[in-house]
């Protein structure tokens, strides 16, 4: 166990060492100069998965697993080997009732001393026993509470604390039927997955029963050059005999450990009362907290002395002094400077602990997200804890915090309004979120949901498909929506919406409920293409020009060890395979111009920073993750997105590389990718340069047509920088067979794999579009076409259709080509083209479905090819109908020979 003391002005007095030594439970009094002791309930925790009955002191838990706090069970999710992520760990998807139990020494108390048991979170549900006889429960998975186990203790002795947690999916009449989230697309693990304490307070002391909240509250009501000015609530309880007398007295501390303001007020609590206390603080030429530029904390410090003037108790925490104005049309504003917000999502998830993260690991990824440039966070989609909002504070983050309320609001068939127990579950959430984190700084606005706007097109994949129109939840969002300002007038008021203005029907209008909202977009993913983000945010605009908007969520999933050649070769397969990690890269690149050109987009956050858990997606290269983060659920491996925003938006010198994971390449013609916010950035291949490029647009350099040789291909990308150069190497390898070949696998995102045939996926096209003869309905099994070729059916599935080239550099020489066709749904006579190649007509008046003898028979023609001018130009012209093509393979006539 670790132990926290707070005394006074002196911390030397804190257990006598006689005690110490021989073992002994130590007395914890005011007369020892101890005001509160803070003790860490971390070791010696027995857990067991199961329903027993295990709050009797003489339940025998000698085989259960010995675990240390924070601790959940759950671990879910696991990428394929090819991925290359070398967590392992066991998989643990149980969801459902747990016990935790912990033997811990209770100090002897003195003087009307009160124990408290302090925990920092427990999911989703929790009941805790002291000794045998319940002390009380929680029935939030996210906030902070604390029970008074005075009555229940033996001082001075061994105690036995039992905790029941339940994680349970909520069901109608189950004991989580009230928890929220009731669904969402992610994994609510359970267990003690925060700190746990014991808390020692003299009679007399700051109020521990205020919804998890500190006691202490302060606001920053003016500030100017001169002075600002700081209120302060305090919140004291007298749990004594006796009535108390005596004063508060606040101060902020400066770093340098003056003081920069103080005041004192008197103090009167009867026996078992509360009292509040409004102070004000004067802080001359104050040091304001600016963000990432200079965040600058005080020390807020509010003592309770007794009428003789000693500390009774003492409660401090950070402060900074700032000053918060959103913009409908300019953005963020911090202390009067208009600061872009761009950032990440986040959830408290890891693949090592899942949401039992220390706090090493929490800083580790802040770390990461501040590496990429990013100065906010949205906590997604519950509350956080009190780890990453003290280190948001400490490095000038601003963050969205939000409640569990997401998609749903009632498990009825019905889809009515909010229950009562729903209602109450988010006030609850509400308030303790609000009150636990009212004094940080980094919190720019309250969220009161998430995406609860679908209507009856809510996807089924999140867990229950809409049979009825769900009503409208505007009435319950009013209610939290008054909450929020009532608790907290100084901030913002916001929520997330998915399908406002999306051409869904029967969606319900919330977004203008709030004082600021949010929009979850997924244009190029989802639904539509990425530049129609532009237009859409323009309108949500337009409509609503006095309410300040946000675009909090955009994105793509991400394999690590899936690669297209083009990202635009192929369809995406939103809940399937097809997530290469080219494309991701492609639709940052895409979408961030948009965001960045629109000044009344006052903060956005990219869908997510690490991929995460969740148990509704078998996607990319991985099962129950989801691959949007722009880094690896471990935390380890960076993707190229990351690098491009990095290149966009921090001040560091960054080069990167793209497609380093894409190392055994298809094409010997190849564009070259580098992120980079260089003044120059030159690119080598082998030691020989290609080329410099200057400053380049949107941070990607971009060389184009570069020839890799057979073997080994060493890339360099050299920033040269003001104060030196930066540098990155990627090693790609080219087999010998494919120098001077193309095989090409038409209208494919991510080539299929032909046994000895090395097909690469669509690329060197112009125009047409990319199709499938497969279907692929989103959570479900795909749909396969019966093309009459079992040992390349993946590959001619795919096809390219309508009116298209394509251009592929070569060196002079004759070809053989060969293509490939298969008809999927057009009869004899509706379908004819010509093919040809360098202007000259190889192949004419094709028709498939004719020359095939029906649909799904393939139909292969070959021709040979002269090359002059470094390349052959392929054309497909339709006389009627669209033409297609499902397989091209060049391949040099010499090598044909030698293979014969």
């Amino acid at each position: 166990m670790r132990y926290e003391w707070l005394a006074g002005l002196a911390l030397s007095a804190l257990i006598p060492s006689a005690a110490l030594a021989q073992g002994k439970p130590a007395p914890v009094s005011q007369d020892a100069g101890v005001i509160r002791s803070v003790v860490d309930l971390s070791e010696g925790w027995r857990f067991h998965k199961g329903d027993d009955a295990a709050q009797a002191p003489e339940f025998s838990d000698a085989n259960w697993q010995i675990v240390k706090v924070p601790h959940s069970w759950n671990r879910i999710g696991e990428y394929e080997a090819a991925a290359k992520v070398e967590t392992v760990r066991s998989l643990d998807t149980y969801q459902g009732v747990a016990w935790y139990r912990l033997n811990f020494d209770a100090p002897l108390l003195r003087n009307g001393q009160r124990l408290w048991l302090e925990f920092d979170a427990a999911s989703r549900r929790a009941e805790i026993w002291v000794n045998g006889r319940k002390l009380g429960m929680h029935d939030s998975g996210f906030s902070r509470f604390r029970l008074d186990a005075t009555d229940l203790i033996k001082p001075g002795t061994k105690n036995l604390l039992a905790v029941k947690v339940d994680n349970s999916a909520p069901k109608l009449g189950s004991a989580t039927a009230d928890s929220l989230p009731l669904l969402g697309d992610f994994v609510v693990q359970g267990g003690l997955y925060r700190p746990v304490r014991m808390v020692v307070t003299n009679a007399a002391h700051v109020d521990m029963t205020d919804h998890g909240g500190p006691g202490i509250y302060a606001r920053t009501d003016r500030i100017d050059a001169a002075r600002a000015s700081v209120s302060l609530l305090s919140k004291f309880a007298n749990d004594g005999g006796a009535a108390f007398s005596g004063t508060a007295r606040a101060r902020l501390v400066a770093a340098d450990g003056t003081v920069a303001a103080e005041t004192s007020t008197p103090v009167r609590l009867g026996t078992k009362t509360k009292a509040e206390i409004h102070q004000q603080l004067t802080v001359p030429k104050p040091h304001l907290w600016q963000g990432t530029s200079d965040p600058y904390l005080y020390n807020l410090e509010v003592e309770l002395r007794d009428r003789k003037g000693q500390v009774v108790d003492v409660r401090r925490q950070t402060y900074g002094i700032r000053e918060i104005r959103i913009d409908p049309a300019k953005g963020f504003f911090l202390n009067g400077k208009h600061v872009p917000l761009r950032g990440v999502g986040f959830h408290q998830d890891s693949m090592e602990s899942g949401w039992g993260m220390t706090e090493a690991e929490i800083a580790d990824r802040v770390a990461t997200i501040r590496n990429m440039g990013a100065n906010t966070i949205r906590l997604t989609h519950y509350q956080h804890g009190q780890t990453v909002h003290d280190l948001a504070d400490r490095y000038g983050l601003i963050l969205w915090d939000e409640i569990a309320l997401v998609t749903a609001w009632t498990l009825e068939e019905a889809q009515g309004a909010a229950p009562a127990g729903i209602r109450a579950q988010a006030r609850q959430q509400l308030q303790e979120m609000i009150r636990q984190n009212y004094n940080h700084p980094s919190v720019a606005v309250w969220g009161i949901a998430n995406e609860v706007d679908f209507g009856p097109g809510r996807p089924d994949f999140l867990g229950r498909g809409l049979v009825v129109k769900p009503s409208d939840p505007s009435p319950f969002l009013r209610e939290l929506n008054a909450l929020a300002i009532a608790e907290d007038p100084s901030r913002r008021t916001t929520l997330a919406t998915c399908c406002e203005d999306r051409d869904m029907p029967d969606v319900p209008d919330v977004a203008g409920i709030t004082q600021t909202s949010g929009a979850n977009r997924y244009f190029g993913w989802y639904y539509g293409k990425p530049e129609g983000l532009a237009p859409h945010l323009d309108a949500l605009h337009a409509k609503r020009p006095g309410q300040p908007q946000s675009l909090t969520e955009y994105g793509a999933g991400g394999a690590l060890s899936l690669h297209t050649d083009d990202p635009l070769g192929g369809p995406i397969d939103m809940g399937g395979r097809n997530q290469p990690e080219e494309y991701q890269s492609w639709l940052h690149e895409k979408t961030w111009p948009i965001i960045a050109d629109r000044p009344f987009i006052w903060a956005s956050w990219i869908w997510n920073s690490f991929d995460f858990a969740t148990s509704t997606r078998t996607e990319g290269d991985a099962r129950d993750i989801n691959t949007k983060g722009l880094v690896s659920y471990d935390g380890k491996i960076r993707k190229d997105a990351f690098y491009y925003y990095r290149a966009n938006w921090s001040p560091e010198p960054t080069v990167h590389l793209a497609g380093r994971r894409y190392t055994d390449r298809a094409y010997q013609s190849v564009d070259v990718r580098a992120y980079s916010n260089a003044p120059a950035t030159e690119l080598r291949l082998n030691g020989r340069s290609i080329g410099t490029m200057n400053r380049c647009d949107n941070g990607t350099c971009i060389w184009s047509e570069v020839r890799l040789e057979p073997g080994e291909n060493r890339l360099e990308a050299i920033g040269k920088f003001d104060n030196g150069e930066t540098r990155d190497v990627v090693t790609w390898q080219l087999a010998s067979f494919r120098r001077n070949a193309y095989r090409i696998d038409a209208g494919a995102l991510i080539a299929a794999q032909v046994s000895g045939e090395g097909f690469g996926s669509d690329a060197f096209f112009k125009g047409g579009e990319a199709a499938s003869l497969d279907k692929r309905p989103r959570g479900r099994p795909p749909i396969l076409s019966a093309i009459q070729s079992p040992d390349r059916r993946d590959l001619l599935a795919t096809f390219r259709e309508g009116t298209f080239s394509y251009h592929l550099p070569l060196e002079a020489g004759r070809y053989t080509v060969t293509v490939t066709f298969v008809e999927g749904t057009a009869v004899e006579g509706e379908r004819a083209f010509d093919v040809a190649a360098n202007g000259k007509v190889m192949l004419e008046n094709v028709d498939v479905a004719k020359l095939a003898g029906g649909a799904l028979k393939p139909l292969v023609r070959t021709f040979q090819v002269e090359a002059r001018s470094g390349a052959l130009d392929l054309a497909f012209t339709p006389r009627k109908g669209k033409a297609i093509v499902s397989a091209i393979e060049v391949v040099p006539v010499s090598a044909q020979r030698k293979a014969r």
